[in-house]
């Protein structure tokens, strides 16, 4: 039998937000977001300033309801129960008003059911990679109800640690290349000697390496195009119900990432793998243009990829200030893990979003600064 929920007075709820700790209530269940603030879309001090108080009417809104998926995450820091004795102070504060249908105060809202880790489809216990196949036609639900926790994907060390990078790695492994590739383009270029397209025999102008930043500038935005296609055709496509290879491939893949969507060591693209996925593109390059001007073209879009990768990291664990392009980005992005996984396909621009018709619509998602 589980033990009984620890209880807290109101004295003590107080003390441990004097010490730091973000403590916050929903009704009389308590829940420690101390681990949660800086990665809250709203920003660390929206959460500060709500610390000691009754969310509850935070989370229904106005401005921004809460989904079922934030709902469920909310329980996985679930700190015990507010004590009956503490009744008079409670009264004290704006209680909202609730019709006779609503649960009693201390019966949990089933929207809020969170994820059992010993009951789950899988056994978080093992690697969850080979597991998720059996899963079939709950796979969908399942990896999209997202849980604070790490994943593990094979049973061999060697292979998980090929699965996990720091997001300073890819920085460090692809920057260099970027410096080094376009040192190479621009002299390429200055030669003078380069064709548009390898079925002309025009060249373009002796002083072609100032159209380097023009080229490079092509590729950054035909990366962000592509980032957009892979996001929403390769990495959301979904998997027959049927097909244990394709489910398995899909966690691999990205189901792995909205399962566990603050995993820090798996929200950037290994360089290993990643490298296999570069030089494709880049033999697709040079098939379609010349050796120089894809080559231009490549290391243009092998940045704007960097940027990608940091970009989406950031969105996950940076905390931006309100008002900013950041903020608002994040919001965006948080948004497409927790409620709207069918649309919100951009990461480091809402760009395409637009013209594919997959855009998030907009609302006012958090309360304005006091």
């Amino acid at each position: 039998m589980a033990a009984p929920p620890r209880s807290f007075s109101a004295a003590e709820v107080r003390a441990r937000c004097a010490q730091g700790s973000c403590v916050v209530r929903c009704r009389r269940r308590l829940y420690d977001l101390s681990a949660f603030v800086r990665l809250h879309p709203g920003g660390e001090q929206l959460l500060r300033r709500r610390a000691g108080t009754d969310v509850s009417a935070a989370l229904d809104g106005p401005p921004h309801r809460h989904s079922a998926n934030a709902r469920r995450w909310l329980e996985q820091y679930y700190l015990g129960e507010l004590r009956d004795d503490d009744d008079e102070e409670e009264e004290e504060e704006e209680e909202k008003p609730t019709d006779a249908a609503a649960p009693p105060a201390r019966r949990l809202d089933p929207r809020c059911k969170t994820v059992d880790v010993d009951k789950d489809l899988v056994d978080w216990r093992k690697p969850l990679l080979w597991q998720v196949g059996y899963l079939g036609e709950k796979y969908d639900e399942w990896v999209h109800q997202p849980v604070d926790r790490p994943i593990r994907l094979f049973h061999s060390d060697f292979l998980e640690s090929l699965s996990k990078t720091a997001w300073y790695v890819v920085f460090l492994v692809w920057t260099p290349v970027v410096l080094y590739l376009s040192w190479v383009s621009y002299t390429a270029l200055a030669q003078g000697n380069t064709r548009l397209f390898s079925s002309f025999t025009t060249v373009l102008h002796p002083r072609a390496q100032i159209l380097l930043p023009f080229i490079f500038l092509l590729g950054m935005f035909l990366w962000s195009l592509l980032e957009y296609l892979i996001h929403r055709f390769v990495f959301h496509m979904k998997p027959p119900a049927s097909n244990y290879y394709l489910i398995t491939l899909h966690f691999l893949l990205h189901g792995q990432h909205h399962k566990s969507p603050f995993d820090s060591s798996r929200l950037v693209f290994p360089p290993v793998p990643a490298s296999l996925v570069i030089g494709f593109f880049y033999g697709v390059l040079q098939l379609l243009l010349p050796e120089v001007l894809g080559l231009s073209v490549f290391v243009g879009g092998l940045c704007g990829y960097v940027v990608y990768d940091m970009m989406h990291y950031y969105l996950h664990y940076g905390s931006p200030k309100k008002g900013t392009y950041l903020y608002g980005l994040k919001a965006y992005h948080v948004k497409h893990h927790f409620e709207h996984q069918k649309s919100g396909f951009g990461i480091s621009t809402r760009f395409w979003d637009r013209p594919f018709r997959t855009l998030i619509p907009e609302e006012e998602t958090f309360e304005k600064e006091d």
